[in-house]
């Protein structure tokens, strides 16, 4: 091999080496490299609220009391009476108390003109303390958050595991809807008596 094609090869290889190099280099530095600002995803429209009203237990004494809530608006009612009886499982957000266990579940509503039918899980009754006052709380908290919501809808109507109850620990005959009663809520701040749509 002459001189001349000696100094082509070794140019050749020399080349092939820095593309190489440079190949590698790029590799292995992208990992110190800034990385390029993430793109944020278009924002979906905000979601539209609603003010609903829960009613909870008094820690003093045995009443109920109201607290404001807002939740995402919807449409059909069964879904509706759904999601405010949800939020009432939630709990409160101040210093009142629960009136059903936060590990009930809703396992379906119905609709059926002024009633509402809804059905918890075995939890409703399970977890439920007893006593005669808390069992009354617990069931008017249900059907008072419900009414006071829902002006059309007067009654509810209890099912556990999609099964009619007598009762919920004893007390509260639960053979039939459920209308509601206002006379167990106490008006907040001592104003006048909630009366939500009872006559």
């Amino acid at each position: 091999m002459n001189r001349k094609t000696l100094q082509i090869v070794l140019g050749f290889l020399v080349a092939l080496l820095l593309v190489a190099g440079g190949a590698y280099l790029a590799g292995n530095l992208r990992w110190f490299a800034p990385e390029a600002p993430s793109v944020p995803p278009e924002s979906a429209e905000p979601d539209v609220y609603r003010e609903i009203i829960l009613y909870f237990a008094d820690p003093g004494v045995g009443f109920l009391v109201p607290e404001n809530r807002e939740v995402p608006d919807c449409e059909e009612d069964a879904a509706c009476v759904k999601e405010v009886v949800e939020a009432l499982i939630q709990g409160p957000s101040g210093g009142a108390v629960p009136v059903v266990s936060p590990q009930v579940e809703v396992r379906g509503v119905i609709v059926d003109d002024e009633t509402a039918t809804i059905d918890f899980s075995r939890d409703f009754i399970s977890r439920h303390p007893g006593g005669s006052i808390s069992e009354l709380l617990t069931i008017y908290g249900v059907v008072n958050t419900v009414a006071v919501n829902f002006p059309h809808l007067r009654q509810v109507r209890f099912l556990v595991e999609g099964e009619a109850v007598e009762t919920l620990r004893g007390h509260i005959g639960l053979h039939g809807p459920v209308p509601a009663d206002f006379r167990y809520a106490r008006p907040p701040q001592g104003g006048e008596e909630e009366t939500g749509n009872a006559e």
